[in-house]
């Protein structure tokens, strides 16, 4: 298929559109600092889908064509940074089992235990 055909351009065109949407930005958001010295990074979920047709009817040039692609953006969460310690706090409550939202706890109860022990060693 010779590179100036119709349908390349056509697909050229597409993943062009395409490229442009999809950045890192879409799914870890710019920092947000806050005067007393925390980080908030937002934290989004992106599906992204393309489709595309062809055609071309040989020698008559009856091209055919068609493209298209769409994006999925869902909030998670955002990721605070503060006084050296780093939490994800979601947007939604979490859904599961009292067993799923036990183990989510565990990290910060690590780290609040880890705090009683550093008190007591002073």
């Amino acid at each position: 298929m010779p590179e100036n055909h119709k349908l390349v351009d056509l697909m050229g065109t597409t993943m062009s559109k395409i490229k442009e949407m999809i950045d890192v930005n879409t799914i870890v958001g710019t920092p947000i600092f806050t005067p007393d010295g925390t980080t908030l990074i937002p934290i989004s979920k992106c599906s992204f889908g393309f489709g595309s047709g062809g055609g071309d009817y040989s020698a008559g040039a009856n091209f055919g064509g068609g493209g298209g692609a769409g994006v999925t953006l869902q909030p998670i969460g955002f990721l605070v940074i503060t006084n050296h310690e780093v939490k994800i706090i979601p947007v939604n409550p979490p859904a599961g089992t009292t067993i799923d939202r036990a183990v989510e706890m565990v990290p910060t109860l690590i780290d609040k235990i880890i705090g009683i022990f550093k008190k007591k060693e002073v």
